[in-house]
């Protein structure tokens, strides 16, 4: 692999990301960049290179930025979800053991409702497709069931996470038992 000219780093993913997302930010605010670059105590020059994924800021920078925006810092730090099906299967522990796992980040801009759904044994259930941008995530937490977008359904047993867009048709199915699982909805807020 060629190194980059001038002794420059290469962008990595994460300052791609973070830069699109403050420029896409001041943009949605209809700020220019010499008037954002004043609010958060930055150069043009600084905000540029940021902006464009070249720079790797502070925690201070970002938090002069999310400040000039008005936004919480998290805002330029989190990714886009995947709309796509996600699947995490269920771990297990020893006994006495504490586990913690994150299973999912939902990014802010999102209206959440959290709901329990049980499904009696030998049932199927088509899933009313939601608003557009609706990631449904579900977890369950007692018996075993096929559920997600109709063209690419998972097995599903205690502990295990779906995700995948709840705007597109899907179904849930159990079988020889009942299922109790957890639902969470994450709708984008319209502004």
């Amino acid at each position: 692999m060629t190194p980059p000219p001038s002794g420059r780093q290469p962008v990595s993913s994460t300052a791609a990301a973070v830069g699109a997302k403050i420029r896409l930010r001041r943009q949605q605010r209809g700020m220019s960049a010499a008037e954002m670059a004043r609010r958060a105590g930055l150069s043009k020059a600084t905000l540029s290179q940021l902006e464009s994924g070249n720079g790797n800021p502070t925690i201070d920078t970002l938090d002069a930025i999310a400040i000039a925006l008005r936004i919480p810092i998290a805002d330029l730090l989190a990714r886009d979800a995947d709309t796509g099906p996600v699947f995490r299967p269920g771990t297990d522990i020893e006994p006495g053991e504490v586990s913690r796992e994150l299973l999912r980040r939902i990014s802010s801009g999102n209206s959440l409702e959290i709901w329990r759904l049980r499904i009696p044994a030998e049932t199927e259930l088509a899933g009313v497709p939601h608003a557009t941008g609706t990631i449904e995530h579900l977890l369950v937490a007692t018996g075993h069931v096929t559920a997600g977008p109709v063209d690419a359904p998972q097995e599903l047993g205690p502990g295990d996470m779906l995700a995948f867009a709840g705007d597109a048709p899907h179904f849930y199915r159990t079988g020889a038992e009942e299922v109790d699982i957890t639902v969470v909805f994450a709708s984008p807020i319209s502004t």
